[in-house]
């Protein structure tokens, strides 16, 4: 029974240093320093929901503008009326979201003639 046992700590002691030395030298995970802006479209298309969504709780325009700027940089405004206008034409969220986008998009002055109908159901309640 000892030797079982032995044998199976020393199994788990071996398996663990190798683990280790695999997923910290052999093969290390790259993306721990990627940023924001790197992100696939899809997820900085979430990224700017999400923050339509946090502004749309609290108002706070100043905040909303500073986290998009940590994805886009200078041009947060442009690539959010971009974000928004792909996310319309690819019918790629859901109407409450693109509504939040919408809202956004009008309070930085970034509302173009394809968010209009989604403004005016926005004002609407519809």
């Amino acid at each position: 029974m000892l030797r079982i046992f032995r044998s199976l700590i020393l199994g788990l002691a071996l398996g663990a240093l190798v683990g280790l030395y695999f997923g910290w030298v052999s093969f290390p995970m790259d993306a721990r320093n990627r940023q924001l802006s790197q992100l696939a479209q899809s997820h900085q298309d979430d990224y700017s929901v999400m923050i339509a969504a946090g502004y749309a709780a609290d108002g706070d325009l100043v905040g909303a503008s500073a986290r998009l700027a940590l994805v886009y940089g200078d041009e947060a405004q442009r690539h959010l009326r971009e974000s928004a206008e792909r996310i319309i034409s690819s019918s790629a969220r859901s109407l409450p979201d693109i509504r939040l986008l919408v809202a956004l998009a009008r309070d930085l002055g970034q509302l173009s003639p394809l968010m209009m109908p989604f403004l005016t159901l926005e004002e609407s309640g519809g």
